[in-house]
């Protein structure tokens, strides 16, 4: 009987258990505790069991296609002088190269955002295991990104707070982190990053906040945008005192951290003490005020001369450097203010109300056009007024019949006098010339003696605004009339300086209706057709 059971007994402690827990031979709460060889086995059993899901997750997630909202950009319309006028579109973007952004402050964004970004392997372990920690305890997965993977999530993947999207960014960072060179990271993150004030991108974000492209931010205004990563709406200083005070501190503390960590001097940092305010408020997207209507006139000049349509622009991503000039517009803009506003009063005249006034001043040597005024406002009134076909021309279109009978003649015609030197040949086109002289009765040549106040030459009747002499030339050439009915219904002034040729049109039409409204009684008893208005804009906008 004894000798059974000790043999029972040898063959249990020759069978070991696969885990040896509660821990033979073991009393107290050491048989409760695993040993040194547990411990060390389930640790390698978990590097195993993560380093094999890690090489599954690796395999299977593949770089993706860029998003839709990473590749849109806007149009961008620059002045003459190259500097920006507006960007249009859904999406405030303008993808820039790395040279063509101030290394100041690119350096402050890497000091502020992830200085080892030159050195690492494109992510953060410990913002990934930030992440699952996060999630744990209810909060957002956000925190401790390295430039690579904020990269990524601005141009792969969406913008949600979970770990499956955070897991996604590790591993497509890592891969992305060997496929492209850390300038092309670099330069897709500043070209993605949100920077607050409606701008995608340091481009667009130097526009907002300081009126400059980015290749002239410096090192202070440069230390700002970098502070508006972390949270715009928390770090723009125009918003509220809280923000003002948040921004500097944050300012100071990226401009000190650059030395610290070798991408500053002292002497440089010296130089940054005062806070570089940027500008008020405004997104430089805005078509109000003659914006709208510049930006009408470049588009459909590109749709004249180039393939662009309607849908390729809609598009955006187009550079559309124009022959406008700032100086000029704003000029313009003045002088057609300046006259409406002080020599008509639409709230005591009737006459004066529903008054519109177009102008366009155009370069003479090479037709280009230089300012231009379409209406009040492009977010309100919505027809650009200086590229109107509903307002009749009347006079100021003496000078296309004048061009037009200097470059092709006019046909001989019975009962017309021609300059003897031509004869009287009946389908003989006759020259002539801005001193020809040309009545209701017909073409007179050059007349011998100079001057003649009953027969004016062309060019006399074009400044005087003789209407028989154009009237018959421009029946003799075919180029039109002012009909009986048009009659007081828009008023003109074309001149020219040594530089500009700029015409200037008024006209009264209620809002929704085509018919236009008599001119007659505009501005008062002393310009009783409105005629003298249009000369006063000319001559408060040229000095002349």
């Amino acid at each position: 009987m004894g000798t059974h059971t000790q043999g029972k007994r040898s063959r249990r402690r020759g069978r070991r258990r696969l885990v040896d827990h509660p821990r033979a031979g073991r009393g107290g709460l050491r048989r409760r505790l695993p040993s040194w060889r547990q411990l060390l086995g389930a640790c390698g059993l978990s590097a195993t069991a993560v380093t094999v899901l890690f090489v599954c997750v690796y395999v299977a997630v593949d770089i993706p296609d860029e998003n839709e909202a990473a590749r849109r950009e806007a149009n961008v319309y620059y002045w003459a002088d190259g500097s920006q006028m507006v960007s249009t579109g859904e999406v405030d973007r303008q993808n820039v190269e790395l040279d063509q952004i101030a290394p100041a402050a690119v350096n402050a964004v890497i000091a502020a955002e992830n200085e080892t970004f030159y050195e690492d392997s494109g992510v953060s372990p410990k913002g990934l295991a930030r992440a699952a920690v996060n999630m744990v305890r209810g909060q957002e997965t956000q925190g401790g990104s390295t430039i690579t993977q904020q990269y990524v999530k601005n141009t792969y993947l969406s913008q949600d707070q979970t770990v499956t999207r955070k897991v996604k960014e590790f591993v497509i960072a890592l891969k992305l982190d060997r496929k492209k060179s850390k300038a092309e990271i670099l330069k897709g993150y500043l070209n993605t990053s949100w920077f607050g004030r409606g701008a995608n991108g340091i481009e667009a974000a130097a526009h907002a906040y300081y009126g400059i492209p980015a290749k002239k931010l410096d090192a202070g205004q440069g230390a700002l945008l970098a502070a508006t990563l972390k949270g715009a709406e928390q770090y723009d200083p125009s918003i509220s005192p809280g923000n003002h005070e948040r921004a500097r501190q944050r300012w100071a503390w990226i401009l000190d951290r650059q030395v610290r960590v070798g991408l500053m001097t002292k002497k440089e940092r010296a130089r940054y003490r005062t806070f570089p305010e940027p500008r008020s408020q405004s997104r430089s997207t805005s078509l109000g005020g003659q914006t709208g209507y510049l930006v009408d006139i470049a588009n459909r000049y590109l749709k004249q001369h180039t393939d662009l349509t309607d849908e390729t622009l809609a598009r955006g991503g187009h550079r559309i450097h124009t022959t406008f000039e700032k100086d000029k517009v704003n000029r313009l803009e003045r002088a057609v203010r300046h006259v409406l506003d002080g020599d008509t009063d639409p709230r005591r005249r009737a006459a004066d109300r529903h008054l519109q006034a177009g102008a366009a001043s155009v370069r003479p040597s090479d037709g280009a056009i230089v300012a231009l005024y379409g209406g009040p406002d492009a977010t309100e009134h919505f027809t650009n007024n200086a590229d109107t076909s509903g307002v009749p021309a009347g006079s100021a279109f003496k000078p296309f019949v004048l061009a037009a009978a200097l470059q092709h003649g006019v046909p001989y015609r019975a009962g017309a006098a021609p300059d003897p030197g031509f004869g009287a040949v009946p389908d003989l086109h006759l020259a002539i010339t801005a001193d020809s002289a040309y009545t209701s009765g017909g073409f007179l040549g050059v007349l011998p003696g100079g001057p003649d106040p009953d027969h004016p030459t062309l060019g006399e009747a074009l400044l005087s605004g003789g209407n028989a002499t154009y009237v018959r030339l421009g029946t003799d050439v075919a180029a039109g009339r002012t009909g009986d009915q048009d009659r007081l219904r828009s008023a003109w002034f074309a001149g020219f300086t040594k530089d500009l040729s700029t015409a200037v049109t008024l006209f009264r039409v209620r809002p929704g209706e085509p018919r236009l409204l008599p001119m007659s009684g505009v501005g008062g008893p002393a310009s009783r057709r409105g005629n003298e208005l249009p000369p006063r804009i000319w001559h408060q906008y040229t000095g002349h």
